[in-house]
């Protein structure tokens, strides 16, 4: 489900870097680093959800797409929208993950 967040995040996150250099007068190259960087460090992250520490930096990158709220505004919301996203994915991630090794155990408990 996290890998879902980001991924659909990197596409919000990369369609704000348009929006930064026409309606924010953002300088080219920093809207083209802000933006494209944080979509692609997305799509990465993505991809290495299998360790623990990604999970760390998927707060920090909800942290960022939050602040770009103060260079485009209606990124509060968004930003906002997807670390609520990210935390409801990361806790019933670990849920899901929780209940299977319980049940798991369970059933090698069972057999002889």
């Amino acid at each position: 489900m996290c890998a879902a967040v980001l991924s659909l995040e990197a596409i919000t996150i990369a369609l704000t870097t348009p929006v930064m250099i026409r309606i924010a007068d953002v300088p080219v190259s920093t809207a083209l680093g802000v933006g494209l960087g944080l979509a692609l460090a997305c799509l990465l992250l993505a991809g290495m959800l299998r360790a623990p520490w990604a999970y760390a930096v998927g707060y920090l990158i909800q942290v960022a797409a939050i602040g770009l709220g103060f260079v485009i505004a209606m990124m509060f919301v968004l930003g906002g929208i997807f670390a609520l996203l990210w935390g409801m994915a990361d806790f019933l991630g670990r849920k899901i993950e929780r209940e299977k090794a319980a049940a798991w155990a369970a059933y090698r408990a069972e057999q002889p």
